[in-house]
């Protein structure tokens, strides 16, 4: 019997009992009526519809944030534009130069950094506009878990066109967040994402900034780390598709049918591949019963075929419908995990 296979079998006898029990988040005193969100903005040659967005701001019910940008490198307009921002309004807005290596690597500067301090953190996208009452529901929630325990609000999404047209909404998720959806599927993108300085202390301690996606990332960490995740199915931003997206919405057959093309050429190895790497980096942020369904997915993508098989149907690890759970299965089985 080969290493794997060895632990295929410790890791089916481990996962019995993994994430049985729910956890219901514990209230705590509010002791400031509004409490300051610091929002990240990543921008890059943004001039386009950058306004919208900082004009959505302005807009919010909870008027007590600030605005740290980090713009990587732009050749545009977008850094007056942020000045004049920040003259027009009484919040404070700050702006950094940032790393120069993909949004990815632009957010998790931000949210690595110790000296990007604060009670609440939200990410923000440079082209999408948010409703009034983003901020305002979101950390409605937030504030409800106990301030120990990292935990992360993302919601559904309102798909706009670049002009500005309703295209729909972003698919709706029913099953509960968890570490091991977080694996193998990201179910809220990081412009609905309000966090907690707990989860940012994840940030921080992983120090992990080589990554597919920092709102991919977000999701496993806090669900890893005993977190907790929140998807509310009322949409609060207007998400905009457009040809500068990296990855976009997967609503519709043709985002589907793309994910189905990345899936068999082998480009979820790769992202899953960077994935557990960061996760294996951080595992002394994960608790037991997370360890042990990350050794389940490392024999699901790697083990004999009989240890991938009972690995698949031993573990938690799950999409969130049911053809992509059989779209994960044979994935597992052509070893395209």
């Amino acid at each position: 019997m080969s290493s794997v296979e060895r632990r295929s079998s410790a890791v089916s006898m481990r996962l019995a009992d993994v994430f049985s029990q729910g956890h219901s988040p514990a209230r705590v005193p509010q002791v400031d009526a509004e409490p300051c969100i610091t929002i990240l903005l990543g921008t890059l040659n943004g001039a386009r519809f950058l306004p919208a967005q900082l004009a959505s701001l302005e807009r919010q019910t909870h008027k007590n944030w600030r605005l740290i940008v980090s713009d990587d490198q732009s050749t545009d307009a977008t850094v007056a534009i942020v000045k004049g921002f920040s003259r027009r309004v009484s919040q404070i807005v700050e702006i950094r130069a940032g790393p120069g290596a993909g949004p990815c690597a632009n957010f998790l500067s931000l949210a690595c950094d110790p000296s990007v301090d604060g009670a609440y953190f939200a990410f923000c996208d440079q082209d999408d506009i948010w409703h009034p009452d983003k901020l305002a529901r979101a950390l409605a929630w937030v504030r409800a878990v106990d301030a120990k325990r990292p935990a992360i609000y993302g919601s559904r999404t309102h798909l706009i066109c670049a002009s500005g047209r309703t295209l729909g909404h972003s698919a709706l998720y029913s099953k509960a967040p968890s570490f091991g959806n977080a694996l193998v599927q990201n179910i809220a993108g990081a412009n609905t994402m309000v966090f907690n300085r707990a989860t940012k202390a994840l940030f921080e301690a992983s120090g992990c900034r080589e990554l597919v996606a920092h709102d991919w990332w977000a999701y496993q960490l806090v669900t890893g780390g005993g977190g907790v995740v929140h998807y509310d199915p009322i949409p609060l931003i207007d998400y905009r598709q457009h040809d500068g997206n990296r990855i976009g919405s997967n609503r519709g057959w043709r985002a589907q049918l793309k994910r189905l093309r990345i899936l068999f050429k082998g480009g979820y190895v790769a992202w899953n591949e960077a994935n557990f790497a960061a996760l294996n980096r951080a595992r002394h942020l994960l608790t037991q019963d997370s360890g042990a369904v990350l050794d389940a997915f490392e024999v699901m993508r790697t083990g004999g075929f009989w240890a991938r098989l009972c690995a698949f149907f031993a573990s938690p690890v799950r999409r969130q419908t049911q053809l992509g759970n059989i779209a994960l299965l044979v994935a597992t089985v052509l070893r395209k995990v």
